[in-house]
């Protein structure tokens, strides 16, 4: 009996594990108060490109330097211009080099870091 409660205890203990290692990876990287680099263009624009750190968006402009308002309805909010603004927290298309840039966008392009965005899978 003691094996028995031993092998469930286990086998709990790594269902659980899984499960939150699942989760906590397809957790936004974008909190709030934390400082991004988002696209400028504004709300006409569908690219919807974020990062960590400063580059260009999926439409070849500057990112922009603003603060995460809100993380809600799987959206960034942040203020740019005196406007909330707010992109899809996961992209179609994210970094592909595993460097800290977080780099995520509705459209293709480079990563922060330089390196071409990868289809999200």
């Amino acid at each position: 009996m003691n094996k028995l409660m031993a092998v469930l205890a286990s086998v709990v203990f790594v269902v659980t594990a899984a499960v939150a290692l699942a989760q906590s990876n397809t957790e936004s990287p974008f909190k709030v108060g934390a400082s991004i680099y988002a696209c400028g263009c504004g709300a006409g624009c569908n690219c919807g490109t974020m990062s960590a750190k400063a580059g260009k968006c999926g439409c070849g402009k500057n990112l922009v330097k603003t603060t995460v308002t809100k993380v809600a309805d799987n959206k960034v909010y942040y203020q740019m211009n005196g406007a909330e603004m707010s992109a899809p927290a996961a992209g179609k298309y994210v970094c592909s080099c595993g460097c800290p840039c977080n780099t995520v966008s509705q459209k293709e392009g480079s990563c922060a870091c330089g390196k071409p965005l990868k289809k999200a899978e």
